[in-house]
């Protein structure tokens, strides 16, 4: 037998699953590209079931939290680049879920609110990310949680794709803001 081979004697969880030995670093990509693959499958029947992808999603549910938030700070949350989410933010502007407003204090910027047809969509809903994500996290101890957290918090730092924590500075929430 090879040595990347798990053996059918090798314990209880042995005869589960028959993925070779790959090492913590191959391991846990495989398991990064798995939940990519699952984000991704969940988001387009999102689509086709909610009329909402997974990002335009939690971009709702962020602009709830945040009435009256920018594209830069919205975008700083989101680790994307402003230019990324600008599609995003069309898209939901002309579908009438957003409404967009000159920032009273610098007209050049300017600041996103859910309209009422956007509020009926900022609410917990099955079959989204969100709600796996949350079914998953109550089984979870809170100490594993936030070990996971920084563990996924030093591979995106690690990988540029967010900056490093104390470089982000997030808005208060709206008090009226549900979690």
């Amino acid at each position: 037998m090879k040595d990347s081979q798990v053996p059918e004697s090798a314990g209880p969880d042995a005869g589960r699953s028959r993925v070779p030995q790959l090492g913590d670093v191959l391991e846990f990509m495989r398991l990064l590209w798995g939940v990519d693959h699952g984000l991704q499958s969940t988001s387009k029947r999102m689509e086709s079931t909610l009329g909402l992808t997974g990002p335009q999603r939690l971009v709702i549910r962020l602009v709830g939290r945040f009435p009256g938030i920018t594209a830069g700070t919205l975008a700083q949350i989101l680790h994307v680049h402003p230019s990324t989410l600008t599609g995003v933010l069309k898209r939901l502007e002309k579908r009438g879920l957003l409404e967009r407003k000159s920032d009273p204090l610098d007209g050049r910027k300017a600041l996103f609110a859910l309209t009422d047809s956007g509020r009926t969509l900022d609410v917990p809903s099955e079959g989204t990310v969100e709600s796996a994500v949350q079914r998953v996290l109550a089984r979870m101890p809170r100490d594993r949680i936030l070990f996971t957290q920084e563990v996924l918090t030093a591979l995106a730092e690690e990988l540029g794709g967010i900056p490093m924590a104390e470089d982000v500075s997030l808005p208060r929430p709206s008090p009226s803001a549900e979690s």
